[in-house]
């Protein structure tokens, strides 16, 4: 078969060089969907996900680029592959840094006018698909797209807003750190993440996390992190504890 034979977005598939990993929908046997029906994620952002991981089938909006990629990081080091795509300025180097497995992480970053029909050949045999939709979508196409993951059992992740999703993960609290008396450099993000959805996803959930960890290239700030009864300067009492999101060994 030649390439202008192919449709439009395998033709994506085979320029950003996934040919060998997006598997035809034939290929695919309940044996291989259920045999896993949850995706690992890191130990600080179970208590975020009904049943502590990534579910099989789910469709996931995430509106906070750093949780997306967080969301990726266990997965992708247990085995899983994950794609990005429409996200021309997502950094390998970030998610790198961030702990992902970039042997197992596929970039399109500009599929063109064939967004949709790559994230639904991508769909077909990858694990976990990030979406950034080009502007407003139909809510006839995220519902093709969502039930496309149930069908094939991968995890559909849009980064910001997504019409029908069983969970939507977004900051509602955040304060920068590093900064003394009008001098030093940003350092790390405190950010209270709350996920709510459908079904057993309906209760609000919330975990509070310091994004990134504060080990890195830069020495870490002199402050100790805030405790229950040494809550973050210029943050109120109610952040309470708060975990570091540590990068992947």
């Amino acid at each position: 078969m030649v390439a202008d034979a192919l449709p439009p977005g395998l033709q994506v598939v085979r320029a950003a060089g996934l040919s060998g990993v997006v598997r035809p929908a034939s290929e695919h046997t309940t044996e291989i969907v259920g045999a896993t029906r949850m995706l690992p994620v890191l130990s600080e952002l179970r208590g975020l996900l009904p049943g502590g991981g990534l579910r099989r089938g789910a469709t996931i909006a995430v509106h906070t680029s750093s949780v997306l990629l967080a969301l990726l990081v266990a997965a992708s080091k247990a085995g899983s592959w994950c794609a990005v795509v429409g996200l021309p300025a997502l950094s390998p180097i970030a998610a790198a840094e961030m702990g992902i497995a970039l042997d197992r992480l596929a970039l399109v970053p500009d599929p063109g006018t064939e967004w949709t029909t790559t994230v639904a050949a991508l769909l077909d045999g990858l694990d976990i698909v990030v979406a950034a939709p080009p502007g407003s979508i139909a809510p006839s196409v995220t519902g093709r797209l969502a039930a496309r993951a149930r069908q094939r059992g991968s995890v559909l992740m849009s980064a910001g807003t997504w019409a029908g999703a069983d969970l939507t993960v977004a900051p509602v609290r955040g304060a920068w750190d590093g900064l003394g008396a009008g001098r030093g450099r940003l350092r790390c993000r405190e950010m209270t993440i709350q996920a709510s959805g459908r079904g057993a996803a309906a209760a609000p959930r919330e975990v509070t996390l310091w994004l990134p960890s504060l080990e890195g290239v830069l020495p870490p700030i002199s402050r100790p992190l805030p405790t229950a009864d040494r809550p973050l300067a210029g943050a109120g009492a109610e952040h309470g504890n708060v975990v570091p999101l540590r990068r992947g060994r």
